[in-house]
Order: structure tokens, then C-alpha cells, then sequence
């Protein structure tokens, strides 16, 4: 026993006299452990916690309710964290209740204490217990934090005051080494049967479960998608829609893995949100239900930027952080040692902690700006990227996302025998793909295929090439990765100094306040200061929150000269990098007797990463340069716009953009025809039109924003209707007797439209703007009624957790905009009532326009804002005993947006208080 151990309080003295606080939106309460209560104004609560220690839970939310947190406080979230690293919980007292087995009872503000207290002694008593399963660098961890500040330490280390001292502990001395493998053989081309799907499918549903037939339909139809090819780039393409509650997961999820076992093989499953990640991963348990064995055959990929980098955990805890860093630190650590994977963004990671701490510090640990240094790395044997990628290779199933397909299938850099850089495929693609969440594919590809020339992007690619210059920060720049790799060879020093000083003519740290001051510096500083003034001499409102564009074309005096010298800057730049990059690929083969693993690794590595940058500049950014200095006539192929974008009312970007008018051309083109076998399902696929009833017209939009309208050989395509009664199990109504653009009226609506519901329900808004104005006005007539009201951009919550707070919290209340809509998976009664704002048609954006009259004027409005109610309608209806109302608050709806929802749901066109009364009545009837 040390006598700094020692000097610590016994913790149940402490707790024995700690009151916690729990805020609601309005009001709240404290609560002593002998069970008084006090509750309070908002006023009245700041007054008492200045001064006095209060066990509290969700220090953020706490905050923002209250104004300001004690700094005596203690979070319970932060002691669950540290007692149970990577272990799921929800931030708010029933989700520790929950993860603690503590029983609910009223789930008032009162119990929400209580459990606070509760979730305390039992959390402090763990650490403790014999046979604890998490003691790796318990009590190092805990005296660094206590040393920090940290609020827990004390009683923390109180608790060990009998364990033994340990020395410095860091958890990157403590993780385990991946071992190089021999790459895989590729895979065989054997078909899957539809009578061995099926069998496949019975046995993850179970024996006893009930047999539908349209789950089989669908099952033999995702095992086409195993057929061979009969014509190279020619792949097999299933469009499946599969309506709600049709069993799609399990459906795919039988071919697939009966083809990876026949086959040696990898299927990659996509989906659009890292909540259907998170989702899939939980059904896989069904297919392997040995964690072991799951570990090896199902293996989750995400982009880089998800990851823990143990580099940057290290170099950060031996920076001078203050004393938040430091906790944050500690609790990172304890997180990373018995983390799954390393996944910070939707895997084990306490989403919450960003919240916390801040988002900037999460971001400065993972590998956001491409500075891996790969084998140069001290930790690079235990990198947790690394790692992902290695099992993927062996995996039988990857669950990945469409952003890290796309850029996983752009392709690689080789020299042939007349030194010259040709494409090769990138070893690591498989041949079969399955894109769940499949409506979401056209704008995936938007995002991976489009450029941007803006001061962010730029100030990225040179602190990636020069380093971190006049910062702190980590940055070795391209010179520090390459110095030893490149020693005595002067052609590759000379090109790497010429990459280092033709970088110059980026933007560099404080371009942004270079701007606003009219002193722009360097070339790119200058071509973005005249774009600067094209937007506000073009766009109204300078003043404005919102962000603003405007076209390039024609350009104000000046802009075509900055545009020339830019250009000619970046091809000065292009001509090294791509000389380097050969370069380095040129030794790999000269030195292929003297290399050791890891230095070919690293060549490899830094040659594909230069190319790529290069690839950017060369292919993106100096084409688009060129439409300006030549004022020539720009690419049909291509829309290109200037924009200034906003944040909160406050600048953080400008620049010039590019993107596909057809996104799914690229796609098809680097994805589909790159594959032998590929399906494409969702429960939105096509657009179902009210005045035909042709289903190639309705297909066709599907094929479209797919891409598989790029093949020549056609699709095979069908459409599974939901099992459920959409007619009796839903009621769908049209308010036309309010004015839209009152916010008061919109409150009062959302208000008596929630109160009717008991709760359950999730409010939708087109603008952020009018979330926040009837947020502030529904808060207190919502809490006084019982009713929990969350809301994206206001609570500091992420999305993810918001929609599993409001899954779980059954009379709870919602607001948000479409990442919320997107996202959402709440089956039972937690969602019975959907209120739409006005109608969602798309923002009129300079992008918008050029597709609009690509694909059809009017008709592709409708076609998104039918994709995005049907999105919005099918959130309701999840299982056969669900009820649900639909209610959209803006009369001026047109008919012909109706086909979004299904056959035989009458819609109705009424007033408010009818819209009232009709959804009490419906959702209070409890006939099945």
C-alpha cells in the first residue's frame, strides 16, 4: 500500500454524501442516496452547482440545458467508460441502468437520480470484484486522470488502495502483432444453388421461425448474383426492391456466405449508413455465433479516417495537453485495449466522448489528413488499420460502406517493362458485391467521384507534402517519410526537394484570414481570394447564414489570370510527383534483392499515395483551372460551380467544384464492370408514378441511378411487396388550414400532433432553421406533459446515438432533418407518428439545375421528393403489430407525389384539429 494510495477518501464515504442532478429541459431535480428530493428552476439549479460536487450524467447535454456545469461534477458516463471500456452504453441514465441491470420503474426525473447514485457504488465496487475482466492498466490509467484532474481519480484510486503499484502503463506496449500472410489464392467461380440458398437461409432463421415465401423469392433471386459471367466486364447485376419487413438481411446474407465457403472467396456488403453496419454485424451473430469464428470469417472496413492511429495517441499524450486531453487520453487508452477493432466512428468507441471533449480532439487520433508513415511506424505491426485490412483479405464476409467501395476500386500504379506507369486492379477488390441501402448509390458516387479546389482540400495536400510548418501539430511531410528509403539516391532526393518547393504555391496555414484581409499569398491563395469576390459580387446577401455559389463562367476581372497562373503552378507540381512516383516504383524493381519487407511496403505505399494526389491535381484540379484560363467551353459531362460555404453564419471554405452530372457513369465504369457479380437492393429502388402502369418506365429509374443503365447487358430485376397491411396498419394525412411558414402555427401543430400520440414521434424539417424555432417552442409544453424531446443540432449528441436514445425511450420525441430520416431503424411502438414540415423537394443548387435538366425537368423533383417520402413513410410500419400516422403540415402537396406511398392507403386532406383527433383515435385503438 503506497501513501499516496492511502490519502484517498474511501469511495462509499464519499458517494454516501454526493447528491446527484438530473436537468430537464425546463426544470430539474436533486436527489440525495437517502432518497430527498428538490426540485428546481433552471436558475435556482446554476446557483447550487457552482460550488458543490453532483453525480450527473451526460456533462454536455447538462450544460446546455443549464448553462454552465459545476466543475466538481461527476459524469457517470466517464466512470462507465473507464470501468468498462468498450462496452455500449446509452448516454442518459436508463441506457447505465440498462447496461447495469438496474430496474426501471417510472422513469421520472426522481428515478433517473436514483439510478445515477446506483450506477456509482456499482461501477466503483466492479474495479474491486474478484475475477475483473478489464485490470490491464487500471490503477496507471486512473493515477495519470486523477493527476489531470479528473473528477473520478480520487475515489477511483481510493477503491485500488490495496492493489499493487504498477509502473507507466501505455497501450500501445500492450496490443498484439498481425503476421504477414501469402496472399490468397483467387476465388473459384462455382454458382449457388437456389434449393442450397434457401437451406441456408432456414438455418439462420431457425427451424421454428415462420417460412415466408417472399424472404425465399428473395433469397433465390440474391443468389443470381453468384452465376458466372459469361462476358468479361459484363457482370451479373440483381436489382432487387424488397419492400419492409421482407427479410432482405438474412436473404442475401444465405448466397453469400454459401458462395464464400464453395468459392475461397470474399463478399463485400455495402451499405450507405454506419448504422445498417452496426445492424448487419448483429445478424452475422445468427451465421457464427462463436465470436472467434465471427472474428475470422466477418470483418467490418471503414475509411481510414475511422480508425484509433496509435501514432497519434502516442504523440499526443506526450504533448503538453492540458487536463481534459489528458483524461480523454486516458480513457482512449482503456478503450483501446479491448476494443474489437479500433473503430472510433459507429464501432465500440463511447460515441458520446466527442461530445465531451470535443470533436477537434477525436480527430487529432485518428488518420484524417493522409499521414500515415505505413512501416515506418513504430506501431505499425499492431495498427489497427492494418489489421482490418489483413482480415478482410481472409474474410468470407466484409461489411463495408459505399464511400471506402468507391475509393477501394479506384485503381493502382505499376511500371511495365518500358517504364511507363500503366493501371493495375487493386489486389484487395473482390468480385462480388451486395449494396444494401442501394438508393443511396447515386449520391455516394457524387461524393467519391467529384473535386474540389478549395482552400481546405489545398491546405491538405501541401501540409501532407511540406509537413506541419509554424505548428505544433504532427506533419512529417513527404521528406520525413521518404528520407531513409531514398538514402544515396540523388535523382529521388532531387525530385522529392523539387515536390517540397514547387508546394509552395498551396494554400498554407491562415489562408482563410489571409482572404477576409485582402492579403492572399501565392497562387492558389490569389486564384481563391478572386473567386472570393466572383461569389459575393454574384450571390445576394453577404451578410447571409447560409452558404452561397455561383457559376464561374463568365469570370470577373482577374479571375482568368489567377486561373492561368494557378494552373501552371500545379503542372510544376504534377511533373516531380509523377517523375517521384515512378521513381520509387523503379526501385522496388532494381533493389528487389536487397530489400527487406518492410521497405518494399513502404515504397509500394508512398508511391500509390503520390500517384493519387497526383491524379487529383492532374485530372481534377488543372482541367477545371483550364475552363477558366482559356474561357472555354466546359465539359457537358461535368457541372462546375464556385462556392462559399458556412458553418453556423461563419465562413470556413471556398472554392471551385466539379462533379459528374451522372455520377453513376464512374461508378459503373470502376466498380460494376470490375466485378463479376453484383446486386443492388433496397426498399426504394424505383419511383412509382401515378399515371403508368409501364414497369420498364418505373425500372428505369433504378437502372439509372444505379448505373446498371451503363451495361450493356440488361439487369436482372424484381419487385417483392411488403407483407404488411399498409391500409389498416397506417393512416396518411395532408393538414391544409395553416400557414406553412408560421413558426408558431408549425409549434403549435408538432405540439398537439406529439401530445396525441403520447409520444413515439419523429418531427422532420427541410431547414435547420425551422427545427430550432419549434424546438425552443415544444420543449417546455412537451416536458411538462412527460414527454422526452431530443433533437439533431441542438442536443450534442451524434445522429447514431440520438436514434438509439429515442429507439430505446418509448414516449419520446425526435426532431431532425434527413441524415436522421436516413438513418433510422425504430421497429415497435418508439415510432408511430411521422410529421413532415413541408415538402422536401430538393435544394435548387447550381448541381441540382444541371442534373434537373439531365434527367428530366420536373420529373426528377418528383422523383427525389417520391424517393425521400417513401424513405420517410417506410421509417413507420417495421413489424406485422406496428401502427403508424404520416402526417404532412403543408397542404400544397401535389397529387402526384402520392404514388410514393403504398397501394390502398387512402390519403386524407383535412385540418389540423381533425389531423388531431384522427391520430389519437387511431394510435389509441388497439384492435390488431
Amino acid at each position: 500500500m503506497t501513501d499516496s494510495l492511502m490519502s484517498f477518501p474511501p469511495p462509499e464515504e464519499v458517494l454516501s454524501r454526493t447528491d446527484a442532478l438530473v436537468a430537464g429541459p425546463t426544470h430539474g431535480v436533486i436527489i440525495s442516496p437517502d432518497g430527498e428530493v428538490e426540485e428546481h428552476e433552471h436558475g435556482a439549479l446554476r446557483r447550487k452547482i457552482r460550488a458543490t460536487g453532483y453525480l450527473i450524467c451526460n456533462r454536455p447535454v447538462v450544460g446546455r440545458r443549464l448553462g454552465m456545469v459545476g466543475q466538481k461534477a461527476l459524469d457517470v458516463l466517464e466512470l462507465f467508460a473507464f470501468v468498462r471500456p468498450a462496452q455500449f452504453c446509452l448516454p442518459l441514465p436508463r441506457g447505465l441502468a440498462r447496461a447495469l441491470n438496474i430496474n426501471l420503474v417510472d422513469h421520472s426525473l426522481e428515478e433517473e437520480g436514483l439510478i445515477l447514485i446506483e450506477a456509482a457504488r456499482r461501477l466503483i465496487g466492479e474495479i474491486t470484484a474478484p475475477g475483473y475482466p478489464y485490470p490491464e492498466g487500471l490503477l496507471a490509467q486512473a493515477r495519470q486522470m486523477a493527476e489531470a484532474g479528473w473528477s473520478w481519480g480520487p475515489l477511483v484510486l481510493g477503491a485500488l488502495h490495496h492493489a499493487e503499484p504498477q509502473n507507466p502503463w501505455q497501450v500501445w506496449d500492450h496490443l498484439p502483432e498481425w503476421e504477414e500472410d501469402a496472399p490468397p489464392p483467387p476465388p473459384d467461380n462455382l454458382p449457388v444453388q437456389r434449393e442450397e440458398a434457401l437451406d441456408r437461409l432456414s438455418q439462420l432463421i431457425g427451424n421454428d421461425a415462420e417460412q415466408r415465401d417472399s424472404q425465399k423469392d428473395y433469397t433465390a433471386l440474391a443468389a443470381r448474383t453468384f452465376d458466372p459471367p459469361e462476358v468479361a466486364e459484363e457482370p451479373v447485376v440483381v436489382l432487387a426492391e424488397a419492400g419492409t419487413g421482407i427479410g432482405k438481411t438474412l436473404g442475401y446474407i444465405a448466397p453469400a456466405s454459401l458462395w464464400a465457403e464453395k468459392n475461397d472467396g470474399t463478399v463485400w456488403i455495402s451499405t450507405y449508413t454506419k448504422n445498417l453496419q452496426r445492424q448487419l454485424d448483429q445478424e452475422l451473430d445468427r451465421l457464427y455465433p462463436d465470436p472467434a469464428v465471427k472474428a475470422r470469417k466477418a470483418v467490418i472496413r471503414k475509411g481510414r479516417e475511422n480508425y484509433l492511429c496509435l501514432l497519434n495517441l502516442q504523440e499526443l499524450s506526450q504533448s503538453a495537453i492540458q487536463h481534459e486531453g489528458r483524461i480523454l487520453i486516458g480513457l482512449v487508452q482503456r478503450w483501446a485495449r479491448y476494443s474489437r477493432d479500433g473503430d472510433m466512428i459507429g464501432g465500440d468507441f463511447p460515441s458520446w466522448l466527442g461530445e465531451h471533449f470535443g470533436q477537434s480532439r477525436l480527430s487529432q487520433l485518428t488518420d484524417r489528413r493522409g499521414e500515415c508513415i505505413y512501416a515506418a511506424c513504430a506501431h505499425y505491426k499492431k495498427c489497427f488499420i492494418e489489421k482490418s485490412r489483413r482480415r478482410s483479405r481472409k474474410a468470407s464476409l466484409v461489411i463495408a460502406n459505399h464511400a471506402l467501395v468507391m475509393i477501394q476500386a479506384a485503381t493502382r500504379t505499376a511500371v511495365n517493362k518500358d517504364g511507363r506507369i500503366e493501371a493495375i486492379r487493386d489486389p484487395d477488390l473482390p468480385t462480388r458485391y451486395i449494396f444494401d441501402e442501394g438508393h443511396h448509390l447515386f449520391d455516394a458516387a457524387d461524393s467519391a467521384f467529384s473535386a474540389h479546389l478549395s482552400g481546405q482540400e489545398g491546405l491538405d495536400l501541401r501540409r501532407w507534402i511540406r509537413g506541419a510548418e509554424n505548428s505544433k501539430r504532427r506533419g512529417r511531410g513527404l521528406e520525413g517519410r521518404l528520407d531513409e528509403l531514398i538514402a544515396g539516391d540523388d535523382e529521388a532526393r532531387s525530385l522529392l526537394q523539387e515536390v517540397i518547393h514547387t508546394a509552395r504555391c498551396l494554400p498554407a496555414d491562415g489562408w482563410h484570414g489571409r482572404l477576409i484581409e485582402g492579403t492572399p499569398f501565392g497562387p492558389a491563395e490569389k486564384f481563391l481570394a478572386v473567386v472570393r469576390q466572383q461569389l459575393y459580387a454574384r450571390s445576394a446577401g453577404r451578410e447571409d447564414y447560409h452558404s452561397i455559389e455561383c457559376p464561374p463562367l463568365p469570370p470577373v476581372e482577374g479571375l482568368k489570370e489567377a486561373a492561368a497562373e494557378l494552373q501552371l503552378a500545379l503542372k510544376a507540381l504534377v511533373a516531380p510527383m509523377k517523375s517521384l512516383s515512378t521513381r520509387l516504383l523503379k526501385k522496388l524493381d532494381q533493389e528487389a534483392d536487397e530489400l527487406e519487407s518492410a521497405e518494399r511496403n513502404r515504397l509500394e505505399s508512398l508511391s500509390q499515395s503520390i500517384s493519387r494526389r497526383r491524379e487529383t491535381v492532374e485530372f481534377g484540379w488543372i482541367p477545371m483551372l483550364e475552363i477558366l484560363a482559356e474561357l472555354s467551353a466546359p465539359d457537358e459531362e461535368f457541372v462546375d460551380w464556385f462556392e462559399l460555404e458556412r458553418q453556423g453564419g461563419r465562413e470556413v471554405n471556398v472554392g471551385y467544384y466539379r462533379h459528374w452530372v451522372d455520377p453513376s457513369l464512374p461508378f459503373a465504369g470502376t466498380v460494376l464492370k470490375t466485378a463479376q457479380g453484383t446486386m443492388i437492393t433496397s426498399a426504394t429502388l424505383r419511383d412509382r408514378l401515378t399515371d403508368t402502369d409501364n414497369q420498364d418506365v418505373e425500372w428505369h429509374t433504378a437502372e439509372v441511378r444505379t448505373g446498371a443503365a451503363h451495361l450493356i447487358s440488361p439487369p436482372l430485376r424484381q419487385s417483392l411487396n411488403s407483407p404488411f397491411d399498409y391500409p389498416a396498419q397506417s393512416r396518411i394525412f395532408i393538414v391544409n388550414d395553416m400557414n406553412k411558414r408560421s413558426l408558431d402555427q408549425l409549434a403549435a401543430a408538432y405540439r398537439e400532433l406529439f401530445l396525441a400520440a403520447d409520444g413515439g414521434a419523429l418531427g422532420l424539417f427541410t431547414a435547420i432553421s425551422r427545427l430550432r424555432g419549434v424546438y425552443q417552442r415544444l420543449a417546455g409544453p412537451l416536458e411538462e406533459a412527460g414527454l422526452p424531446l431530443y433533437a439533431q443540432h441542438i442536443d450534442p449528441i451524434n445522429v447514431a446515438t440520438l436514434v438509439d436514445i429515442f429507439r430505446e425511450v418509448e414516449h419520446s420525441c425526435l426532431l431532425g432533418t434527413d441524415a436522421v430520416r436516413d438513418g433510422m431503424d425504430v421497429p415497435g411502438p418508439s415510432l408511430r407518428l411521422c410529421v413532415f414540415d413541408k415538402v422536401p423537394w430538393p435544394r435548387p443548387t447550381l448541381l441540382h439545375k444541371a442534373r434537373r435538366k439531365r434527367f428530366g425537368g420536373q420529373s426528377y423533383d418528383d422523383l427525389i421528393t417520391r424517393l425521400r417520402l417513401k424513405q420517410a413513410y417506410g421509417r413507420l410500419i417495421r413489424r406485422q403489430t406496428d401502427r403508424g400516422v404520416f402526417v404532412m403540415l403543408d397542404g400544397a402537396t401535389p397529387s402526384r407525389l402520392l404514388s410514393a406511398f403504398p397501394d390502398g392507403v387512402e390519403v386524407e386532406r383535412i385540418g389540423l384539429a381533425d389531423a388531431i383527433r384522427k391520430t389519437r383515435e387511431f394510435l389509441s385503438d388497439q384492435t390488431p
